[in-house]
């Protein structure tokens, strides 16, 4: 009985289905020293920025409970959202880091979410804030689309 190529081998033998199959989700991390150094500056500029959304935090928190919030909830909630974007953008640091192809994306929203605070905090008066947001920002989508970054994160063909 002859056998038809398969998608997954593209020869005449059939492939074993006991036989791990290599797949962009599961193919190791590059080595640290493959990845480029501009990979390396965007990922420590996000990791910037979740330490300011931390700093953000705190100081969320310390008015909260100073009563200086307009509602009691509202400064829980903004302290607790505080967090989570924090959170997330350390994922998104650790994700540059070790160059895996889903951080672009959510990388470039969130920059473009700095930006827009940024300017907000330039126009409510806040430059010691507004200025480092913005250059972080900047510096991290330099570093992000540098061709080299572009090639370490890139998804291999299928």
């Amino acid at each position: 009985m002859a056998t038809r190529p398969t998608r997954a081998t593209g020869t005449g033998r059939a492939r074993d289905p006991a036989a791990p199959v290599a797949s962009p989700q599961t193919q190791p991390a590059q080595p640290a020293a493959a990845r480029p150094r501009a990979l390396r500056l965007a990922a420590a500029a996000q990791a910037l920025e979740a330490a300011g959304m931390c700093v953000a935090a705190a100081f969320s928190a310390v008015s909260t409970v100073d009563g200086q919030s307009y509602q009691k909830a509202s400064g829980i909630a903004l302290t607790l959202i505080a967090i989570g974007v924090a959170a997330l953008f350390a994922v998104f640091a650790a994700g540059l880091a070790k160059a895996r192809p889903w951080t672009r994306t959510p990388v470039v929203m969130t920059q473009l979410f700095v930006i827009i605070a940024g300017f907000t905090l330039l126009n409510g008066h806040r430059p010691e804030w507004g200025v480092p947001a913005l250059l972080l920002a900047a510096c991290c989508l330099a570093a992000l689309f540098t061709p080299a970054s572009l090639r370490a994160i890139n998804r291999p063909p299928r």
